[in-house]
């Protein structure tokens, strides 16, 4: 496969790059600082999210999908998240690309009926703005009447480095946890996963969420 992956130089952005690498995927990366960038076999191209006047479908040739790894973190600019997922929605079709996969959060998962992970009285408060913005580009996912389409990839509610257990487990709306009541994944698994569901395409215009 062919895949662009929007954020190829943050944290997990980086193991998804080496993970379909590995599996001979052919992979550009969209950058803001390409002098930086120094990944082997992989085409480096120009793109800034903060630049509103530079569009995004002249970077994409024959690839099919785009995986979009972001946040608002570093910058502190939160709002970017939900209007870049409902700019790559309203783009995106006029292009090669059939898939959008996307880097999601896992404030918006749900602890108990009706209640989120980011709403309970111990989730991080340095946390919550990006676990917000987060929450509402999975909106954006739900309400689009895009004809592209979308896969939204929850992590466990704790993502840490660590070596690839090459073993995961597949949850929907609902926070997954382990027998001790613990929610994790190595992000090295959580990109495994991820890349996984790129090759199978299980869950077409579906979150879902990856946990130990």
């Amino acid at each position: 496969m062919k895949l662009v992956v929007l954020g190829a130089s943050g944290w997990i952005g980086s193991h998804i790059v080496a993970e379909a690498k590995s599996r001979g995927h052919e992979v550009t990366a969209l950058v803001r600082n390409t002098e930086s960038y120094e990944v082997s076999d992989v085409t480096v191209k120009h793109f800034d999210l903060n630049n509103s006047n530079q569009d995004i479908e002249p970077l994409i040739s024959d690839e099919t999908v785009f995986v979009a790894a972001i946040g608002g973190r570093a910058l502190g600019n939160h709002e970017i998240v939900a209007k870049t997922a409902s700019q790559l929605l309203a783009k995106l079709p006029a292009t090669s690309i059939e898939r959008l996969v996307w880097v999601g959060g896992a404030g918006s998962l749900e602890v108990a009926p009706n209640v989120k992970l980011l709403d309970t009285p111990e989730f991080p408060p340095e946390y919550k703005d990006e676990a917000i913005a987060q929450g509402q580009a999975l909106d954006v996912f739900k309400d689009a009447q895009a004809t592209l389409n979308w896969t939204y990839i929850s992590p466990a509610a704790q993502i840490y480095p660590g070596d690839a257990a090459r073993e995961y487990r597949i949850g929907f709306e609902q926070l997954l946890t382990d027998a001790s009541g613990a929610s994790k994944i190595a992000v090295s698994d959580y990109a495994i996963a991820f890349v996984d569901e790129i090759e199978k395409g299980q869950h077409i215009n579906k979150r879902i969420g990856i946990a130990y």
